[in-house]
C-alpha cells in the first residue's frame, strides 16, 4: 500500500471500530450467515458438500451490509464540517477516494475472514472442493467491493448518514435486483441481456455456483473503477465549487 494513502486507511479503520458501526456490520452479517444455517438440513439429506446456497443470500444481505459501511464515509464528513479540511490537505482527490474504499474493503475482508470456521466445520463431513469455495469467496469480495464503490460515490451527494444509507440501499437494491425484471414482465431478449448484464447479483451466480468467469470478473472491476472514478471527479467538483 503506497505511503499516502495508509494513513487515509488507517484513520478510517480507526474511526469504524472507535464506533458501534464496524461491530454492528459485523455481527449483523454473521447473524444472517447464522440464520441461513437452516440449509444444513439440505447439506446432510442430500449428502452434498457444498455451499452454494449459503452464498446465495450474499447480494441480498450486502444490499443493506454496504451503504451501512459506507454511509458515513463522506456524509460524516461534511456533517462535522471537516470536508472542507480534507480537501484542502496536501492529498491528491484520489488518494482520499482509494483510501476510504481501501478502508470499507479492509471491513469487507474481516467479515469474509469471519465466516471461514463455517466451511472448515462443514468439511469434517464431507469433500468440500475448495477451488469452489476460492471462486465462492472471491466472487464476496468483488461483490462487496463494488458495493462500497457504489455507496461512496453516493455518499459524497448526501448530507448525512441516514440519507446516504436510504440512497445507497435503494440504489445496491436497483442494480442487485434489476436482472429480475424479465421475472415480471414479458421482456424482448435484448431487453433481459442488458438489465442482466447490468445486474450485481446476476454476475455473482457463476462465482456462487464456484466458476470464475472473466467476463464477470471484468464487469465488476468496471464497476469498481467507474465509481471509484466518479466519485473523485465529484470531490474536485466539490473541492472547486
Amino acid at each position: 500500500m503506497p505511503a499516502s494513502i495508509r494513513p487515509i486507511v488507517q484513520k478510517e479503520l480507526k474511526s469504524y471500530f472507535n464506533s458501534p458501526i464496524a461491530y454492528i456490520v459485523i455481527v449483523t452479517f454473521l447473524m444472517f450467515s447464522s440464520i441461513w444455517l437452516f440449509y444444513l438440513q439440505q447439506f446432510f439429506v442430500m449428502n452434498v458438500a457444498s455451499m452454494r446456497v449459503f452464498f446465495s443470500i450474499i447480494p441480498i444481505v450486502f444490499i443493506i451490509i454496504m451503504p451501512a459501511i459506507t454511509m458515513r464515509g463522506w456524509a460524516e464528513e461534511k456533517k462535522l464540517g471537516t470536508m472542507e479540511v480534507l480537501i484542502t490537505l496536501p492529498y491528491r482527490e484520489s488518494t482520499l477516494v482509494i483510501g476510504k474504499f481501501l478502508a470499507g474493503f479492509c471491513l469487507l475482508l474481516i467479515m469474509s475472514l469471519l465466516t471461514l470456521p463455517l466451511p472448515l466445520l462443514l468439511s469434517r463431513f464431507g469433500n468440500f472442493d475448495w477451488g469452489e469455495i476460492l471462486s465462492q469467496y472471491l466472487g464476496v469480495l468483488l461483490i462487496g467491493a463494488a458495493g462500497i464503490s457504489i455507496g461512496l460515490f453516493v455518499s459524497s451527494f448526501a448530507t448525512n448518514q441516514i440519507s446516504a444509507f436510504l440512497l445507497s440501499f435503494f440504489v445496491l437494491l436497483i442494480f442487485t435486483l434489476i436482472s429480475r425484471v424479465s421475472f415480471i414482465f414479458i421482456l424482448p431478449p435484448w431487453a433481459a441481456g442488458f438489465f442482466n448484464y447490468l445486474s450485481l447479483g446476476f454476475h455473482f451466480s457463476s462465482f456462487q455456483k464456484g466458476l470464475i468467469d472473466t467476463r464477470d470478473l471484468f464487469y465488476y472491476l468496471i464497476v469498481i473503477g467507474l465509481f471509484i472514478y466518479m466519485n473523485i471527479k465529484a470531490l474536485i467538483f466539490m473541492k472547486w465549487s
